[in-house]
């Protein structure tokens, strides 16, 4: 099915479907995540509404992706930019990160379950693309002589790692000091990172 171009309206009922989409997967998980139910959600009328602005369930479900992933980059971004120097980016990302993840519990639970669906083309150059602007961080701040010698690329993947799995650990422990775990975990990689005088 032709998908049509994106007008004024169409950009509304597309971030409509894709909110509505975000709370049927966050709420009964990406298997139930049917075009009826979506429809339902979002209040409209037809299914048919849905494959109107979306080729089918593999496009709606990147676009959902492409939603979150972009709001977590301005968010992160926009954090980072007010500093300077490289260990104060690197907490803010860390920090920025993690508020993100806590204030915004059912988008992250929707890109979660997408992702261990397996509904996107998602590869190892994608993964490496996702971590490139971390390591190259990482490497601005050895360059710059704030940080010790490591290795950039498995420093940036643990990084990555531990606030990926932010979203697990909040299914098991929804109660947790998010606060508490962001300032732990720029802590533990402020004293991994930085150099001895």
């Amino acid at each position: 099915m032709q998908v049509r171009p994106v007008t004024v309206t169409g950009a509304a009922r597309r971030t409509q479907i894709i909110d509505a989409t975000i709370k049927v997967i966050a709420e009964q998980g990406y298997d139930r995540a049917s075009f009826a139910r979506i429809a339902e959600r979002a209040g409209i009328s037809s299914t048919r509404l849905i494959s109107y602005h979306f080729a089918g369930k593999a496009d709606l479900m990147a676009a959902v992706a492409a939603d979150v992933i972009t709001a977590i980059g301005n968010w992160t971004g926009g954090e980072m930019r007010s500093h300077v120097s490289a260990a104060a980016q690197l907490r803010a990302y860390i920090e920025a990160t993690v508020q993100f993840i806590a204030e915004n519990r059912a988008p992250m639970k929707a890109l979660t379950e997408i992702l261990l669906a397996g509904a996107l083309n998602y590869s190892a150059a994608d993964d490496a693309g996702a971590g490139a602007p971390l390591e190259q961080l990482l490497r601005r701040g050895q360059e710059a002589g704030e940080f010790r010698p490591f290795d950039p690329l498995v420093m940036a993947a643990a990084v990555q790692r531990c606030v990926d799995g932010l979203p697990f650990l909040l299914e098991r422990e929804p109660e947790l000091d998010c606060t508490a775990y962001a300032r732990e975990l720029a802590m533990l990689f402020e004293l991994g990172t930085r150099r001895e005088m």
